[in-house]
């Protein structure tokens, strides 16, 4: 299936759409794709399976999300923990990642159209070299692209991305670039895989686990926190709307959110070490540059 679906919603579907967007529309939503194994074995199928039928459901899912105005996604695609799993699930998971990369390659003009820029937010060293080269390319292809931003986290925890932005600060004080003073929660989150991004304002978890895996964990603090009981494979445009209708009376009935906002914005916001921080950058546009070549 394409990384964005062709399947258009029914009318009643299209209905409950224009219902939810009259409301408060949150800017970025993130997702923890829960329950692919599950929904193998609830079907008596192989794992993998269970892995392609949750691509399908992010393809759908990433076309609601365009049709309701949601600027921004990230998705909970692979984690570091994940490594532990068997060998030949990781190594039939990386295939089909090869192959879904490969296929988001051919569809630029697709993702031109919709103007959907990709990023993929993760140590990228641990992963095969022609999957990294293909995850590059598909950066540099869509980087000019502004309407939409799809994050896919590969190759990560949030305790990974912490650790990485601590390791750059100290090499940066080290040097000489910074000094202790310099060192804020500010400076911290512009050396993190997702330093572009606001934080989540929604972020949603399927299969009724209620934790969060490690992921964002930085980031989510200030976020609407919605748990879904289905299975990732099983998610409806209804559940989904019901998770951003969630998102709207959280914001209804929290008096204290706005203050919450405005605290967790400004942590993305200013910028104390520009010249760090463009370094930092640039250095992460030459690695990408040097894998895709």
């Amino acid at each position: 299936m394409s990384w964005i679906s062709d399947h258009g919603l029914s009318w009643m579907q299209k209905l409950g759409v224009r219902i939810i967007g009259s409301g408060r529309i949150p800017k970025h939503v993130a997702f923890i794709m829960d329950g692919n194994r599950r929904f193998a074995k609830k079907h008596n199928v192989q794992k993998i399976e269970g892995h392609l039928k949750g691509f399908d459901r992010l393809s759908e899912t990433l076309n609601w999300c365009l049709e309701l105005g949601i600027k921004e996604v990230t998705v909970y695609a692979f984690s570091i923990e994940n490594f532990k799993r068997t060998q030949d699930e990781v190594d039939g998971l990386m295939d089909l990642a090869t192959e879904k990369f490969q296929r988001l390659l051919e569809e630029k003009d697709k993702l031109t159209e919709h103007g959907v820029h990709i990023r993929v937010i993760g140590n990228l060293d641990l992963l095969p070299i022609d999957l990294r080269r293909l995850m590059a390319k598909a950066m540099l292809m869509t980087k000019d692209n502004s309407k939409a931003i799809l994050n896919i986290a590969f190759a990560y925890t949030g305790r990974e991305e912490i650790m990485q932005g601590v390791k750059q600060t100290v090499h940066g004080v080290a040097d000489g670039v910074l000094s202790t003073v310099d060192i804020t929660q500010d400076l911290l989150s512009k050396t993190f895989y997702t330093n572009h991004s606001p934080i989540p304002d929604l972020l949603i978890r399927t299969s009724g686990e209620v934790r969060l895996s490690d992921f964002l964990l930085w980031q989510v603090s200030c976020s609407c926190v919605y748990f879904s009981n289905v299975l990732w494979p099983d998610f409806t445009v209804w559940d989904f709307l019901s998770a951003v209708f969630y998102y709207q009376r959280c914001h209804q009935n929290l008096k204290h959110v706005q203050h919450l906002e405005n605290e967790c914005d400004g942590l993305h916001q200013s910028i104390t070490t520009e010249d760090f921080v463009l370094n930092l950058n640039k250095k992460r546009e030459l690695y990408l540059a040097q894998l895709a070549n």
